[in-house]
């Protein structure tokens, strides 16, 4: 059932931040499970469940004039009679409308209703995505206006929320203007004098200026102070975690030098920045203190041989060790590794995710309590309260900027003082990593496995496809696999699926049926995901067509070439993010940015790419080019630390943050926090009700 799009006005009923969702008219059991599976629980949830971007709507554009990769509105007749046809489960409606300067093809994607509704020789205004399809411009999924419609939206900023099967952009939009109705009365929490230091706008003002912003001006208005409230939680948070300081550890370790005379029959040497970093580790788990590292390092820098070290290292000192990543995908791959360089040595290892069975799940929590895992490798499964470890002396997360403080100290918490390695290979600038890790010590893996090549790469525009699909095939005959990520879609929750869908049906229509073509998409199971990666790891595929679903730690030696369509949407650290996906075995590997727009800006900023393989140079242009971002931009993957900042387009905003909570741990925390309540809520709130 969708969320109710009719709504009552509240009799002076006032909305507490902290009351349940249900309180908001309009709102029913079942749209309330809805919305729980987008985290939302409380109207607070709802308040702070921020548009993923904004569609400002411009004057209509003759058909000659669309670019690319634009939303555009068009007015023009329709030529001939739709017409259907299907593309594996996709029925796709096509039209031809022309106006004074020429004509565009129109496409719809399951929505057969259509072909009865438009008429040959009527005039429509269509708005929708414009892209490129076998060499011409095409509007997809279209919304039709009547004029006055149309004309009674030109010029203003409509958001564009998050949402899931059962709620509409127009049901959360009505449900927000209720609840930011019925907190009138919503009290500021910030001390005033950060606010007149940071210029912010009062808490309640800024909010209905996130989600409702009259121009550009009131919208950077409200996203500045929002995102300075999540970085200045976020570390007064990160001083709470971290307020004892290095702690005595009861987990002393020996070097045990068996892993060194394992380590020396590997087929491959580690580098000098590995070794080095591996002695760090090593003198942190034996110094006799808490270790509370955090190793960067490059895509394809080897941290998880390091990380393999130092859970053999804690097993061989009779302890548990427990590795988190964000997604199934990875913690699969992680799994199957750890099983392959570790079993033999009689190393009992686990996994634990969300898509297991009831029983597997049990049966592991069995595992952990009794002690006959040694490691277990797993997402935020690992993490929940039934979980308990007989002896977990070693907790690592990887893509450490993907999980939450109380996340990493949900894991802490499950043993009796463990080590903790935070891994990322997100090349977060050195200043800002700081900041966002607090007190950790901080590694740095800078070289890279010395038979790996560096990464060839080239920046062209879409008429350089058939090159690069006959490139392709050349690297699949020598027995090479390919990447080909599309961008994600913003204005539609469907046309994700779809892009993936109809590309991969192109492609097979392209190339010859010997060559193996899979799409790998977010909305899938995580199952299917992982059966899909499962095929291509193991090369049973030979073109995998995905979202950036494979961004995160993804390792098939064998995939020689990544093609990224759209790569101006993309950031220049997500992309190399994307990139490190190949260069990741011993033959030459390839990036092929596929661009729809020639302008000056999209260039230099590929070209910076294009000229370097070095992620922390990349990472640091990127934050000059970005300067404060674009607040129209979306971003491309999930499941980040932060709901709205970025910790590259808001560096800034992250060093004055930090700057204050810094001010403000100086004095004992705790007693400020008798002087401000509310402030003490909120931090509460923010670490999932801990008790301060």
């Amino acid at each position: 059932m969708a969320l109710g799009t009719s709504f009552f006005n509240k009799e002076d009923m006032a909305l507490q931040f902290t009351d349940s969702v249900r309180n908001i008219k309009g709102i029913g059991e079942k749209a309330e499970k809805c919305l729980n599976k987008l985290n939302i629980y409380t109207v607070g949830d709802l308040l702070e469940h921020y548009p993923r971007g904004y569609d400002e709507f411009k004057p209509i554009k003759p058909t000659a004039q669309l670019e690319e990769g634009e939303v555009a509105a068009v007015e023009g007749t329709l030529l001939a009679s739709p017409q259907m046809k299907t593309a594996g489960r996709l029925k796709i409606l096509t039209i031809t409308l022309q106006d004074k300067s020429g004509c565009v093809l129109v496409t719809w994607f399951n929505m057969p209703f259509l072909r009865n509704q438009l008429k040959m020789g009527t005039r429509y205004i269509m708005r929708g995505r414009v892209a490129r399809k076998n060499g011409r411009l095409v509007l997809e999924q279209p919304k039709l206006y009547s004029r006055e419609e149309f004309y009674r939206q030109v010029g203003k900023l409509r958001p564009i929320y998050p949402l899931t099967a059962g709620i509409t952009n127009h049901a959360i939009t009505k449900a927000l203007e209720q609840a930011l109705k019925g907190t009138e009365n919503l009290q500021e929490f910030l001390p005033a004098d950060i606010r007149k230091r940071q210029k912010l706008l009062e808490y309640k003002k800024a909010l209905r200026q996130m989600h409702f912003p009259a121009d550009k001006r009131e919208l950077a208005e409200g996203r500045k102070r929002m995102v300075f409230d999540e970085l200045f939680l976020y570390s007064l948070a990160l001083a709470y975690v971290k307020k004892n300081g290095a702690t005595p550890s009861k987990h002393v370790f020996e070097r045990k030098k068996e892993v060194d005379e394992w380590l020396k029959k590997l087929p491959f040497s580690l580098t000098g920045a590995q070794k080095k970093v591996y002695e760090e580790i090593l003198s942190d788990m034996t110094g006799g203190a808490v270790m509370n590292r955090l190793v960067q390092g490059d895509v394809g820098a080897g941290k998880t041989i390091v990380a393999v070290l130092a859970l053999y290292q804690a097993v061989l000192n009779g302890g548990q060790g427990a590795f988190m990543v964000p997604t199934e995908v990875l913690a699969s791959q992680h799994y199957h590794s750890l099983c392959g360089l570790l079993e033999a040595r009689g190393i009992r290892i686990g996994l634990l995710t969300g898509s297991l069975t009831a029983k597997q799940k049990r049966e592991g929590r069995e595992h952990l309590a009794c002690g006959t895992w040694d490691i277990v490798v797993g997402t935020h499964a690992i993490i929940q309260d039934n979980v308990e470890f007989k002896n977990l002396a070693l907790v690592i997360t990887d893509e450490q900027h993907r999980f939450g403080v109380k996340q990493r100290e949900n894991l802490f918490k499950k043993g009796e003082e463990p080590h903790v390695l935070a891994m990322s290979a997100t090349p977060i600038p050195r200043t800002l990593a700081l900041i966002l890790y607090g007190d950790m010590d901080l590694s740095v893996i800078d070289e890279r496995p010395a038979n790996r090549l560096p990464i060839k790469n080239c920046v062209v525009n879409t008429g350089y496809r058939p090159n690069a699909y006959r490139f392709m095939k050349q690297q699949i005959d020598a027995g090479r696999q390919i990447y080909i990520i599309c961008p994600m879609v913003e204005d539609s929750e469907e046309m994700e699926l779809e892009n993936v869908t109809i590309y991969t049906e192109e492609l097979k229509g392209i190339f010859p049926p010997s060559v193996r073509i899979a799409g790998l998409h977010g909305k899938m199971k995580p199952k299917e995901k992982e059966e899909i990666m499962e095929i291509f790891s193991r090369g049973g595929t030979d073109i995998l067509v995905s979202t950036t679903v494979i961004e995160v730690g993804i390792d098939v030696p064998n995939a020689t070439v990544m093609m990224i369509e759209n790569a101006e949407r993309f950031g220049l650290a997500q992309l190399h993010q994307l990139r490190g996906r190949v260069g990741r075995g011993k033959e030459q590997s390839y990036c092929i940015l596929m661009t729809g727009h020639d302008s000056k800006e999209s260039k230099e900023r590929l070209s910076i790419l294009a000229n370097s393989n070095d992620g922390f140079y990349i990472a640091e242009e990127d934050l000059k080019l970005r300067g404060q971002g674009d607040l129209f931009g979306f971003r491309q993957s999930g499941d980040q630390l932060f709901k709205l900042a970025d910790i590259f387009e808001d560096g800034e905003v992250l060093r004055q943050a930090g700057e204050e909570a810094k001010q403000l741990t100086k004095e004992e925390i705790f007693l400020f926090y008798k002087k401000n309540e509310r402030l003490k809520n909120r931090v509460e709130q923010y670490l999932g009700q801990v008790t301060l």
